[in-house]
């Protein structure tokens, strides 16, 4: 018990996580969690570790291949991760009376990505009452859809757990061709790309927004965030892009025989979901290598802070934005919105992104010497695809040309850490492997170096 005292916030963490996917994990090997028999334990392990980093990634098929039991399993460690580990655990310490320390209240502030922790019991009861509201909004609307193919039990079951799969941001679906089936129904598309930007937002900025309309016709209403703005105008213009991208690029190829408007649809959807959910309405193995590309970038970049999405965050983008249209104009501060950003911000977004570069070249890299090496000569499109699961890996996205079915023992286990490393946070294991920072930080003379 003192060792665990020991341990720094970050460490907890990672611990906390750690634990959960094991649990989750155990619970898929048993007999009764899959169609004739458990899970082994490494494709429980892969099961269990995407799920709680709401990944969706997965080498047996949902839907398919497990119980009722096991996709409960797979479905609570969905919800677990998404809100995160502590958020359940601080949920649940307030209703008994026990109180939550530094270190707790350090975890709250990572998963919520640094959202200043003033109330804390009613900042944990809003988000379930959020989360609550959206997935329930969610699985009536997608009840209309699959309860006339399914029957009142089923369709209100595969409901629920779409619905909180794609609030989740996990991808996890029980239909083995994700939507692709739904590729025309407004109904099911809207929701689901509903739920997946709500989810995408970040809790706080929702909740921000909800105040801002119910304040809407105050004299003096209240003004959005700096984050706030970031993240939605980042994300607007993110949706728009990818939108205009896939059907620019697609509506010679893949979107041809479709009409204009299930093309703009299907690209819409795809545009929503590939920055971080991982659902899919149309065949990813007939797209073009220029829309692949394009969906390596949006996945790269994935969702907002304090969301349930992965990637290195929209603000991460809008600080790059920042960063050099100042240094263009000859300012070394950093401004968005007329708003002038901590240098530690930026720094912590540079070392983010270079980090998150190295880790996907490694695993890149990694992959592509354990997995099957008589196909290297077929060129570009294998590297593509391989590093289209790297990204989609670490994003916590879940979409995939085909690698994962495909992963040998060694390639699943490079995965399972991307997806670990993605959803848990890249500088929260850099400070859990480096333990306890100093006190007193190391500071020698300056000098300066030549660049470019």
């Amino acid at each position: 018990m003192r060792r665990l005292q020991r341990l720094s916030a970050a460490q907890a963490l990672v611990l906390y996580y750690g634990v959960a996917i094991f649990v989750g994990a155990g619970l898929l090997t048993l007999p009764v969690a899959g169609h004739g028999g458990g899970l082994s334990f490494l494709d429980a392990l892969f099961t269990a570790t995407s799920a709680q980093c709401v990944t969706g990634l997965v080498v047996v098929d949902t839907g398919t291949r497990l119980t009722v039991f096991g996709q409960l399993v797979v479905l609570t460690l969905i919800q677990i991760g998404g809100l995160g580990i502590m958020t359940f655990s601080v949920y649940l310490f307030f209703h008994l009376g026990v109180g939550v320390g530094a270190k707790g209240r350090w975890i709250i502030n990572e998963t919520l990505s640094h959202t200043p922790v003033k109330s804390l019991p009613d900042l944990i009861r809003r988000i379930f009452l959020l989360t609550a509201a959206a997935e329930l909004v969610g699985a009536v609307l997608l009840a209309v859809a699959f309860v006339p193919r399914l029957g009142v039990v089923k369709g209100l079951y595969f409901a629920l757990f779409h619905s909180i799969s794609a609030f989740c941001n996990a991808g996890f679906g029980l239909y083995s061709d994700s939507f692709v089936g739904f590729q025309g129904n407004w109904l099911v598309n809207l929701t689901i790309m509903g739920l997946i930007t709500a989810g995408g937002l970040g809790f706080l900025v929702i909740m921000e927004v909800l105040i801002r309309w119910r304040h809407r016709r105050d004299p003096r209403p209240r003004r959005l965030s700096l984050h706030a703005n970031i993240v939605l105008t980042t994300s607007a213009i993110l949706l728009v892009a990818g939108t205009l991208a896939i059907w620019l690029l697609e509506r010679g190829g893949s979107l041809a025989e479709m009409s204009g408007g299930r093309a703009l649809l299907v690209s819409l959807f795809q545009s929503v979901t590939t920055r971080t959910a991982g659902f899919n309405t149309m065949d990813l193995d007939l797209l073009r290598t220029p829309t692949i590309m394009a969906m390596v970038f949006l996945m790269f970049i994935g969702a907002s802070p304090g969301s349930t999405g992965g990637g290195v965050k929209t603000t991460s983008l809008a600080l790059f934005y920042g960063i050099m249209v100042s240094r263009l104009k000859g300012n070394r501060h950093t401004n968005l919105f007329r708003r002038t950003l901590p240098d530690e911000t930026v720094t912590k977004a540079l070392a983010l992104v270079m980090l998150a570069v190295i880790l996907i070249g490694i695993a890149l890299f990694g992959l592509l010497l354990v997995q099957v090496p008589e196909r290297a000569h077929e060129g570009s499109r294998v590297l593509l695809g391989h590093a289209f699961e790297a990204v989609s890996a670490f994003a916590t996205v879940g979409l995939s040309l085909g690698v994962t079915g495909a992963l040998t023992v060694a390639g699943k286990w490079i995965i399972i850490v991307l997806m670990f490393i993605g959803r848990v946070g890249l500088l929260t294991v850099a400070f859990a492997i480096a333990g306890r920072t100093r006190r007193y930080p190391t500071h020698y003379a300056e000098e300066s170096i030549m660049i470019g």
